[in-house]
């Protein structure tokens, strides 16, 4: 939406024009002669005209017959009707505008829409007065126009990790071309980067199977660690026996523990770990505690 920039109305000038057609009126009453209140009529209407008060933030270019005379503002001054005339109220304040590029092709053949967001202001309102038309409507289409130039040479990873950059590459364009307007645009944000939901669908897909095949690799690593880790640990135990004999008691008595649990052993394991003696004293001894 593009702003029109309008005069603010003029309470001193309509202060003024109310007083001499209220001091018409009364010289009028009292001298029962019309004059007075048409000189006043006259005097109020040229006082309409002539007075003009200018915001801190604002200025305002003196007009002399078509010549540019000066800058006017803050504050008062008086014109000459008809002879001179003051151009539209320029802002000097910090202003923003929204802009946004709809179903825009990236790069790599994406349709996105972007919205963004661009702050701006007029540091020579001269300049913005002499140089450009509608400086609003100007800053809003070249806003739009350096967007959709910018996210054709952009991909779409880009655009949606790295909107700063993206946001500092139009700020540097829109720049370039408004300084000779006397506007300078102080940043751009990239507010929002929207695709299609199918392809949206499509991307979050794959980035599921891409964590899957991650996850399949890591666990594939972790056996393969293992099984190096079992080989230098057969190697150690090959080398020393009493060290796998040791070994296999431990890991045994960690089965074994716990009340009530049963646990399977090979007879090449007990043979190898000497249990048969030992086994059979505890199933001897077990009935003589019994009785």
């Amino acid at each position: 939406m593009i702003r029109i920039e309008v005069a603010p109305i003029n309470r001193v000038a309509v202060m003024a024009f109310l007083m001499c057609v209220g001091a018409g009126a009364g010289v009028d009453a009292i001298l029962h002669h019309s004059a007075p209140l048409i000189v006043g009529a006259i005097g109020g209407v040229d006082l309409l005209f002539s007075i003009k008060v200018i915001q801190p933030w604002e200025k305002v270019a003196l007009l002399r017959l078509g010549r540019y005379v000066g800058l006017r503002g803050p504050g008062l001054f008086l014109i000459v009707p008809v002879i001179e005339t003051v151009s539209p109220y320029v802002d000097q304040r910090v202003r923003v505008a929204s802009v946004s590029a709809e179903s825009t092709l990236t790069r790599d053949t994406v349709p996105v829409n972007v919205d963004a967001i661009v702050f701006w202001l007029v540091w020579n309102a001269e300049k913005s007065i002499l140089e450009v038309e509608n400086f609003v409507e100007a800053i809003v289409m070249s806003a739009q126009t350096a967007l959709r130039e910018s996210i054709g040479r952009h991909e779409l990873a880009q655009m949606i990790t790295e909107r700063e950059m993206l946001g500092r590459e139009l700020q540097r364009i829109l720049d370039e071309k408004t300084n000779p307007w006397g506007i300078t645009v102080q940043s751009v944000e990239i507010r929002d980067v929207r695709i299609p939901q199918a392809l949206e669908d499509a991307m979050s897909r794959q980035a599921q199977a891409e964590r899957e095949r991650q996850a399949r690799i890591i666990l594939g690593q972790a056996e393969t660690d293992i099984s190096a880790n079992f080989v230098k640990a057969a190697s150690a135990y090959a080398e020393n026996p009493v060290a796998l004999h040791l070994r296999a008691m431990n890991m045994l008595y960690e089965a074994i523990k716990e009340r009530g649990s049963m646990v399977i052993v090979p007879s090449s394991a007990v043979e190898t770990m000497g249990l048969g003696g030992s086994l059979a004293t505890a199933a001897l001894a077990k009935p003589q505690n019994s009785l």
